[in-house]
């Protein structure tokens, strides 16, 4: 899934930045430097919503950035994650699945070369129009 939430960066003395999220609260971050802090704040936001997503607890919709009031010297950004692509990164590990195949056709694949697990992932990809 895609989202955008407006995270809240808030600098200190030193340069770093704290970054937390009105619309879920708990979820905070900080960073170094402006990259790092932007690069800290769609991790802990993926992560987040991915998390929420695996225990389908009710994600709540963003508010409008207009609206979101911050400090002196804090400001708002729109930060935009896809959990899809981080549970392809993080969940590619492999299961073991049985299939049932008829035996002459297991024997033509296995003289055809052809590497059934392989074959399945292609062609379950294809079936949902997954794209790497």
């Amino acid at each position: 899934m895609k989202y955008a939430y407006t995270a809240v960066f808030s600098p200190d003395e030193n340069g770093r930045y704290s970054v937390g999220f009105p619309d879920l609260p708990g979820c905070l971050t900080c960073g170094d430097d402006m990259p790092d802090a932007i690069y800290m704040a769609q991790d802990a936001l993926c992560l987040w919503l991915y998390d929420m997503e695996q225990s389908c607890a009710p994600i709540p919709n963003p508010q409008n950035p207009r609206d979101i009031k911050t400090a002196e010297k804090e400001f708002a950004s729109i930060v935009a994650v896809d959990t899809e692509d981080y549970r392809r990164f993080y969940e590619n590990k492999t299961i073991k699945r049985y299939l049932s195949i008829p035996l002459w056709l297991d024997a033509r694949a296995k003289d055809a070369n052809i590497n059934l697990s392989s074959f399945l992932q292609r062609a379950l990809k294809a079936e949902l129009q997954i794209t790497d």
